[in-house]
């Protein structure tokens, strides 16, 4: 079992949120949120996932004092330079998924390009107040679909089939996701290390 019953995922994502309490409910951790606390949204100036994961983490640490925890991610494609990478939220316009979804789409068939390689990254930072961190990342593979398929998941879910299955993100069941997903991978890491602590 995990030393901590509670913890801080320094997110307001609702998506986000709902993800990262159905992977930590088997260890009975309950997981409030920078939206449940109130925090302020932090500035993402990062030029990685993890610089990115960091700021939001530190900044939610400092202002409740307690260990907390953040995550980064997003979708890269190859065939347009890993775009849109970091900017995976920023990406879409007024950060309507279903806009950005399109504008890759048409961005991808403008380079003719039969590549449709892409990957999930995610980083998770967990901060002490001090500024001290320790970071765990998950990613998966897979290609863009030609068109946006299913109802479930968030973000780019829709266009992103993994590598090995015929069905995007957004036709898994939340539990078949998490179990290859960026996030769920990245988290497997997180927690391993959090029981580690508390053994030691």
């Amino acid at each position: 079992m995990l030393k901590y019953k509670e913890i801080i995922f320094a997110s307001h994502n609702q998506g986000k949120i709902a993800e990262i309490r159905e992977l930590l409910a088997p260890y009975g951790v309950n997981v409030l949120s920078a939206r449940d606390l109130n925090l302020p949204d932090v500035e993402e100036t990062g030029k990685t996932f993890e610089e990115n994961a960091y700021i939001k983490a530190l900044a939610a640490a400092r202002a409740q004092n307690i260990p907390c925890f953040a995550d980064d991610s997003g979708l890269c494609v190859d065939a347009i330079g890993g775009k849109p990478g970091v900017y995976t939220a920023r990406y879409a316009p007024n950060r309507d998924f279903n806009l950005g979804m399109d504008k890759l789409l048409k961005e991808l068939d403008e380079t003719n390009s039969k590549n449709r390689a892409a990957h999930f990254s995610c980083v998770i930072v967990f901060a002490q107040p001090d500024g001290s961190y320790k970071s765990f990342e998950g990613r998966v593979d897979g290609n863009i679909a030609l068109s946006k398929t299913g109802s479930a998941g968030f973000g780019y879910d829709p266009i992103f089939i993994p590598t090995g299955f015929s069905r995007s993100f957004a036709e898994f069941t939340s539990e078949e996701k998490n179990k290859i997903s960026h996030r769920g991978r990245a988290l497997q890491k997180f927690v391993a290390y959090l029981i580690g602590e508390h053994e030691n």
